[in-house]
């Protein structure tokens, strides 16, 4: 799986496959660094690299590794992608059978189609900041950035259905995921009046070396619950290769 995302929602789903048994290889441009938090819990299970994607020899390693892949997971603005010939149709002439995974703020069609965008904005345009306004009428924000997580999940689900079909059928998918879809989503969905179980913070917690401290997946598989195939390496330091 190759893995061009930042932040959150993109790596919070392919590190989610990385715990399903996905070879997952992260790849950053050089000139862009990861904020210090997102270096590690981004590539946590995963392989890291960087490649400067504007040169020739880095756009040829790009393909490269693409046409090794079975997955490829982008998280940039719709259409920024076109120039690197990665865009979903242009993957399919060149890759055929490579499932593309897209996330983006607001989706590709309508006026917004290519804005960018992050968690709190999509929640103050879609009116979560509304619904979450404090006495005064300030707006508010959901307690965590769960649009970008929400998205992850699902672009992960998404993902592994994708290759069950094309296991079946021998078709590729395009997945298109939003920001804005799953706030439409959570805001249709109706709320649940029970309370929530309460569950020690640290049931959840697992040391990930260098001083960090992580959430372990969610999750089991045949009864076993998921761990992360391997601890966050540093930021940048793998080959460009997959292993």
């Amino acid at each position: 799986m190759l893995d061009l995302t930042r932040v959150i929602a993109g790596p919070v789903g392919t590190r989610m496959l990385a715990a399903l048994g996905a070879d997952v290889l992260r790849v950053d441009a050089p000139g862009r660094p990861e904020l210090p938090l997102h270096a590690v819990d981004g590539v946590v299970g995963k392989a890291s690299t960087t490649l400067d994607a504007g040169t020739p020899a880095g756009l040829e390693t790009l393909h490269r590794l693409l046409a090794g892949a079975d997955v490829l997971v982008t998280g940039y603005r719709p259409g920024a992608m076109r120039r690197l010939g990665l865009d979903p149709d242009q993957v399919a002439d060149r890759h055929p059978g490579t499932i593309v995974v897209t996330l983006s703020a607001w989706g590709t069609a309508g006026p917004w189609g290519a804005r960018r965008g992050f968690d709190s904005l999509v929640q103050v345009a879609s009116g979560i900041g509304w619904l979450t306004r404090d006495h005064t009428g300030r707006p508010g924000a959901l307690p965590c950035q769960l649009l970008d997580h929400a998205t992850g999940y699902l672009a992960a689900a998404g993902a592994l259905s994708a290759l069950a079909s094309r296991e079946r059928t021998g078709v590729a998918a395009h997945l298109e995921l939003s920001l804005a879809r799953t706030a439409r989503w959570l805001l249709e969905t109706p709320v649940d009046p029970s309370p929530p179980v309460d569950t020690p913070v640290a049931a959840f917690l697992a040391p990930l070396g260098a001083g960090w401290t992580g959430v372990t997946p969610p999750g089991t598989l045949d009864g076993t619950p998921l761990t992360w195939p391997h601890l966050p390496p540093a930021y940048g330091t793998a080959p460009a290769t997959w292993t």
